[in-house]
């Protein structure tokens, strides 16, 4: 793919369908994220710990995190339900954004024990990942649905019971020659970093703008 990264059909809160708009509060660069200690929504970006994992492809997830900690000045670096963690407030709205450290195909255990100990539902969940059926700068949202072979997303929709909870998927390709764990866990090639880049930066702001905002889909 060349040219602009694209979101493939968001609706907010019952609305037209949009782009996530330049107007909202999150999108202010004086707005201040402050610490708490209770918890309203929990953001989750999946991928494998450690530097031989940098970098990857299954990573998005992690890199869109990255993303947001670094855009309301927060260090995801507390370990804390088998995950490095993150907390703050946005508009009233209190975040823990986490990265599970079981590795991708146990993500469910840290994703059931942070929504336990916090009591929270399916409804205040958002999990950002990689998919293989998206080409690479194109993120896709949505508000239910399959884990679509993914294996963190079945893997947290096994220990939390339901698949009915947000996610935003980043494109991250496929290439039929090369086996699919070969695939996953390369680099992105160098001449599509940029639209890489992009992508991971509107999963960025798609993921602030939930924390207000419905990612209802039909």
């Amino acid at each position: 793919m060349s040219g602009a990264a694209e979101i493939i059909q968001y609706k907010c809160s019952g609305t037209a369908r949009c782009a996530v708009p330049p107007c909202c509060a999150f999108h202010r660069r004086d707005h201040v994220f402050q610490k708490q200690t209770s918890i309203d929504t929990i953001i989750v970006g999946l991928g494998n710990p450690g530097k031989k994992y940098e970098g990857t492809r299954h990573n998005a997830g992690f890199a869109a995190l990255d993303h947001v900690a670094e855009k309301w000045g927060v260090r995801v670096t507390k370990a804390k339900f088998d995950a490095l963690t993150g907390t703050g407030t946005a508009a009233g709205v209190k975040v823990l954004l986490m990265k599970p450290q079981t590795f991708m195909n146990l993500s469910g255990e840290a994703v059931r024990a942070a929504m336990d100990f916090y009591k929270l539902s399916a409804q205040d969940l958002l999990v950002i990942y990689d998919d293989l059926d998206l080409p690479v700068g194109k993120i896709r949202l949505r508000a239910q649905g399959s884990a679509g072979g993914q294996n963190g997303m079945k893997n947290i929709i096994r220990h939390i019971g339901t698949q009915e909870f947000d996610r935003i998927r980043v494109g991250i390709g496929k290439d039929a020659r090369i086996p699919v764990i070969d695939w996953v866990l390369g680099k992105i090639r160098r001449e599509e970093l940029e639209d890489y880049r992009q992508a991971v930066e509107l999963a960025r702001d798609a993921a602030i703008y939930s924390c207000s905002h419905s990612l209802w889909i039909p």
